[in-house]
């Protein structure tokens, strides 16, 4: 990906790599794989700019929403397990 590509990127919120202290950016996992995702969802999808940013934000809320969730659903079963009469056997 072109230096400016990334640089583009950065500007509009999409990627957010650290600083060394020379200034220099440094990706990390995460961050050059949500930039082989922009780079699949331009290329092999046809979705622009705007639309994969749209995607990006949509799938993070879904992955944060599956967290809530499970969460949720640990919490209703330590419930039931503290109040709920267990079954004789």
């Amino acid at each position: 990906m072109h230096a400016q590509t990334l640089r583009y990127y950065e500007r509009m919120g999409m990627i957010a790599p650290s600083r060394s202290r020379g200034r220099i950016r440094l990706y990390s996992q995460a961050d050059i794989n949500r930039l082989r995702h922009i780079q699949r969802l331009i290329s092999d999808l046809g979705v622009n700019l705007a639309g994969a940013e749209v995607i990006l934000r949509l799938n993070e809320r879904i992955r944060q929403m599956e967290e809530e969730i499970e969460g949720l659903r640990t919490e209703l079963q330590r419930l039931r397990d503290r109040y709920l009469p267990q079954p004789m056997e």
